[in-house]
């Protein structure tokens, strides 16, 4: 099993953090921290990811390659999806995609690097299952 507390604890330190998510490949929710949030997390991604997937059709249609981050910026945060590069067979999905908030002062740069690490080894553990 993985225990997505421990790979999120570097994360959740971050100047800024307030809450995130983990989908798998379907959109599925894996993992909720929204308890700095007052927001319903699970909704927020779900929303976003389905956002993520129709501009990377539009990437795909001007003959780009895959999304592989989808960020928006407002005010007073930050809201972004990063996708793992997880593998994609015929029977094992291990690419996640990781929702994140931040403050507008948060360190984004830094919550970029550990979503990079954390996903490649989520998805590697998920590739174990």
């Amino acid at each position: 099993m993985i225990d997505f507390d421990t790979q999120m604890k570097k994360l959740r330190s971050v100047n800024g953090y307030l809450g995130s998510a983990i989908l798998n490949y379907s959109g599925e929710t894996l993992y909720i921290d929204e308890e700095n949030t007052g927001a319903d997390i699970g909704y927020a991604s779900a929303i976003f990811n389905d956002s993520f997937r129709q501009i990377n059709e539009a990437s795909l249609d001007v003959g780009f390659s895959d999304v592989s981050s989808f960020e928006t910026k407002t005010e007073d945060g930050h809201v972004f999806l990063m996708k793992s590069a997880g593998s994609h067979t015929q029977d094992v999905h291990t690419k996640i995609d990781i929702f994140c908030i931040f403050r507008d002062d948060g360190n984004i740069a830094l919550a970029k690097m550990i979503i990079d690490k954390s996903s490649k080894a989520i998805s590697s553990e998920l590739a174990n299952i």
